[in-house]
């Protein structure tokens, strides 16, 4: 099983002219070792700019992802995370997503596929990235 970041599926839905083969050719690696999914906080990134629930489903579907909720132990560990990184003078706004993303991954044991490696290394040093 493998955990897709939005930045790799935002890749392939806005056809990014530098990211779009790259994100292609990991997530169908992904694929062929097992299932691959997101959990809600991806769901949530993915559907900002969309404006039917049922696009989204439909892009999903068609790449074979599955939905997975957020755990409850993943949402605590998202939460000592993201402390820590403040308390070390991290930025307030638009991160928080990635520690939800991160401490799932974390939780569950599984791989990352993600382009943001940075901060994932930083603070769950345990998840194993798929990244460039």
């Amino acid at each position: 099983m493998t955990f897709v970041d939005s930045n790799v599926l935002l890749d392939l839905g806005t056809a990014d002219p530098v990211w779009a083969d790259w994100s292609a050719r990991q997530l169908e690696a992904a694929i062929l070792l097992g299932p691959v999914w997101i959990n809600d906080v991806v769901y949530a990134e993915l559907s900002v700019r969309v404006d039917r629930m049922e696009a989204v489903d439909a892009f999903l579907e068609g790449l074979r992802i599955e939905i997975r909720p957020s755990s409850r132990p993943a949402l605590f560990l998202a939460s000592k995370a993201f402390a820590n990184y403040r308390a070390r003078g991290g930025a307030r706004t638009g991160v928080l997503p990635d520690f939800f993303i991160g401490a799932q991954a974390a939780i569950e044991g599984l791989p990352l596929l993600t382009r943001d490696a940075t901060r994932f290394r930083t603070h769950f040093p345990t998840v194993q990235l798929i990244a460039p």
